[in-house]
């Protein structure tokens, strides 16, 4: 799916009257089938950038077309996975898997597509486990699952490895690429890890300073999977961390100017 974000801001009320802006005219094109990561530091509107991508808010100004449709609520093709897994406790994993499909009445081979999705997640036998006795990285291979399963164009991925072990955190993003390399779906991932930015998108939308602006826009033309050791992933790296840098001073003197 082709995304174009085009002039936006988001600006919040603050308590005291006055207006918290997060983002300012923001604007770049994502083109079908590319792996975006949206990359910044923790509160410089990434997760709010993401929020408007899928329609769960709307922005104060400009607008986001996908496919030339302007972004107007949520959208069945658009699916989203969230920081921590969120589960319906009583229900089976197999269950949870198949929840969306089975609300938007998207059965057609729907027990075929949920243990395909079971499996390639690492948690076959546990179909009939509820959530309670399920790890965090396992419940969040579940919503991975979930998200997967209804064949969405466009998955939105809100930093869900953050608070997942190294080694569980490494399995599921090699298994993320190895998906999105098959199914060529629109992918759009947020996360403060220049890392992780690196090893998993094909582009880099680089946010910074304040209110957040796009100071950075990266093509990682790196074959997978990435190593953290070549010099490509170094160069990109080094540069990031440098523009990251510059958004800092100018924060600074904007700051010290008021």
């Amino acid at each position: 799916m082709k995304i174009d974000v085009c002039n936006i801001s988001k600006i919040f009320p603050r308590f005291d009257g006055g207006e918290n802006i997060v983002l300012d005219n923001i604007s770049f094109s994502v083109n079908g089938g590319d792996f975006v990561i949206i990359l910044g530091e923790s509160g410089g509107g990434k997760t709010s950038l993401l929020n408007l991508l899928a329609g769960l808010d709307t922005p104060t100004s400009g607008e986001i077309f996908v496919d030339g449709a302007k972004v107007n609520g949520l959208h069945p093709t658009r699916s989203m996975l969230f920081q921590q897994p969120v589960l319906i406790p009583w229900l089976t994993v197999k269950e949870n898997v198949a929840y969306g499909c089975r609300i938007r009445k998207d059965i057609d081979n729907l027990e075929y597509r949920v243990y395909q999705f079971i499996e390639m997640m690492g948690l076959s036998g546990f179909e009939n486990a509820k959530p309670a006795s399920l790890s965090l990285g396992m419940a969040q291979r579940v919503c991975l699952a979930r998200a997967l399963v209804g064949r969405a164009e466009m998955l939105l991925l809100d930093e869900p490895f953050a608070s997942l072990d190294t080694f569980t955190q490494s399995h599921i993003q090699e298994e993320l690429v190895n998906i999105w390399l098959s199914e060529k779906f629109t992918a759009i991932f947020v996360t403060h890890d220049v890392n992780e930015a690196i090893l998993l998108g094909n582009k880099i939308i680089l946010l910074g300073g304040y209110p957040g602006s796009v100071c950075g826009i990266y093509d990682i033309n790196e074959p997978y999977p990435r190593s953290v050791n070549s010099p490509l992933f170094k160069e990109y790296r080094a540069e990031i961390l440098v523009n990251l840098k510059q958004a800092h001073v100018g924060n600074r003197k904007f700051f010290e100017s008021k």
